[in-house]
């Protein structure tokens, strides 16, 4: 078998993976290293969702590298624009040079004698036949996401093989699905569901939202006037800088206020959607969710275009929950029953851990469900590995950024001491165990249990907040007592 070593194997091009690599050569430019991506294309998440509208639900201010300004006029940018900003990003600074595509990781194991890992790629070729190579290096960089690219999640309906219409996850949209004057029912009120409606409303001859319970939505402007008024006046880095900083300050300050004040910032969204809807809109059943402001996340609408499509009656809500799926479309458990030609699933993602790697350390699996997170990246007594996860409270791409700084300051530690292998250990008895993510989403619901595990107080614990990782990722110190070296 075929085998190559580097300093450093990044998994996952990626908005991640990208960051990743340019963290890497811009503060370790010594280190080797590649990056393996499993399909053929640079992009990730924002390459496999093709669904219509597809849209961040963060401002780019925030989802944007702090490395590289983010200059389009709109805030809230879609899925061709912001796959446009990765590759770009990859191209201008050689890091699509480092790109391995067509190589799935399977394996990871670790040699304490030798301190590095043995990582096992499927390589395919695109023509149906793969073959297995193998990699060495001394730091595994894990930056796959947190969910299964394969497929998303579906719960089990009634019926589903009486419907005589098309039925489509959104993470399987193709380009062949016509929905031009079709009577559609998406099924969800996340952000995809949210994203996808007004969307499909355009064309569609008919589309409901289908939901068991709402979610909180609030409107946003597309559009930042104040961002583009500072750009036009100050140079580019500066005014960019400017704008991340008032969003994440802005950011901290309404969730703070939400897990403080829940009552008071519940009134606040839904005083904001009866106005986008009007008087007589029922926003009691359709928009008012049995959980507080940030027990999930807020979805988000770009101008309201949500409101504005079922303002002007092109889309409507329904809350209610299925009975089955029949020929013609959906039966309710309240009699009710909705026609549909198509049938959109928006019923969430299925939570991975490491990209669903498996992982063994001296020739014993690592059982992720039962390991402490440390600092929300690296994970106890597993060496010389760590993981970009973003905040589930702001963007991913804050957390990734200071993820990558780190890693590249415990490299440079390493270095400079001459140590081979660092390991988070713990040997705090009055530590325990807490779920990593308290979101009470469905998604996260269903996969807490194989989730890795974050610990009651410091630097097990995970902090969702920017401000207090800056100061733990960019200027803590690196021997803190936890960290083993040899």
């Amino acid at each position: 078998m075929q085998q190559e070593h580097f300093d450093v194997l990044i998994v996952g091009a990626g908005l991640s993976g990208i960051g990743a690599g340019y963290h890497l050569q811009t503060k370790c430019p010594a280190k080797s290293y590649v990056i393996l991506e499993g399909r053929d294309c640079i992009g990730g998440t924002w390459d496999l969702f093709r669904y219509p509208g597809i849209r961040s639900d963060s401002d780019m201010f925030t989802l944007g590298y702090s490395f590289k300004p983010w200059t389009d006029p709109k805030a809230i940018a879609d899925g061709p624009q912001i796959l446009n900003y990765v590759r770009e990003t990859a191209a201008e600074n050689g890091i699509d040079k480092h790109i391995r595509y067509h190589h799935r990781v399977k394996r990871a194991a670790w040699s304490t004698p030798d301190a590095r890992w043995s990582v096992e790629a499927e390589r395919s070729s695109g023509e149906g036949a793969a073959e297995f190579v193998r990699f060495t290096c001394n730091f595994l960089f894990m930056c796959s996401g947190y969910y299964k690219y394969e497929a998303g999640y579906t719960p089990e309906f009634k019926g589903v093989a009486d419907f005589a219409g098309r039925i489509v996850h959104p993470q399987k949209w193709t380009e062949d699905i016509d929905y031009a004057g079709k009577r559609v029912v998406v099924i969800g009120s996340g952000a995809t569901a949210v994203t996808l409606v007004p969307e499909l409303a355009k064309k569609a001859g008919q589309v409901t939202m289908l939901q068991r319970s709402p979610t909180y939505v609030v409107s946003r402007p597309a559009q930042d006037p104040v961002a583009n008024k500072l750009r036009r006046n100050l140079p580019a880095r500066l005014a960019y800088h400017l704008i991340r900083w008032r969003n994440v300050m802005w950011g901290m300050f309404f969730f703070q206020l939400s897990r403080r004040r829940p009552a008071k910032v519940k009134d606040l969204i839904l005083k904001g959607v009866q106005m986008a809807l009007g008087p007589d809109y029922d926003v009691a059943t359709h928009f008012t969710p049995r959980y507080n402001p940030w027990d999930q996340r807020l979805c988000l609408v770009p101008d309201g275009d949500l409101f504005k499509a079922i303002r002007e009656q092109r889309a409507s809500v329904v809350t209610s929950e299925i009975d089955t799926f029949t020929h013609d479309g959906i039966r309710l458990k309240d009699g009710r029953e909705l026609a549909a030609d198509i049938i959109v699933t928006a019923t969430g993602l299925v939570l991975q851990v490491v990209g669903g790697l498996e992982v063994s350390v001296d020739g014993h699996p690592v059982d992720f469900a039962n390991t402490l997170t440390y600092k929300g990246m690296m994970y106890a007594d597993v060496p010389n590995m760590a993981s970009a996860f973003g905040y589930t409270n702001a963007s991913w791409t804050l957390k990734c950024d200071l993820t990558c700084e780190y890693v590249c300051r415990l490299i440079n530690y390493m270095d400079r001491h001459n140590f081979r292998q660092c390991m988070p250990h713990n040997d705090d008895p009055t530590i325990t165990a807490q779920p990593s993510l308290d979101f009470t989403s469905g998604y996260v619901q269903r996969s807490i249990a194989k989730m890795p595990k974050q610990g009651s107080k410091r630097p097990w614990r995970l902090h969702q907040n920017y401000a207090l990782d800056i100061v733990s990722l960019r200027f803590g110190r690196i021997d803190d007592g936890v960290m083993q070296y040899s």
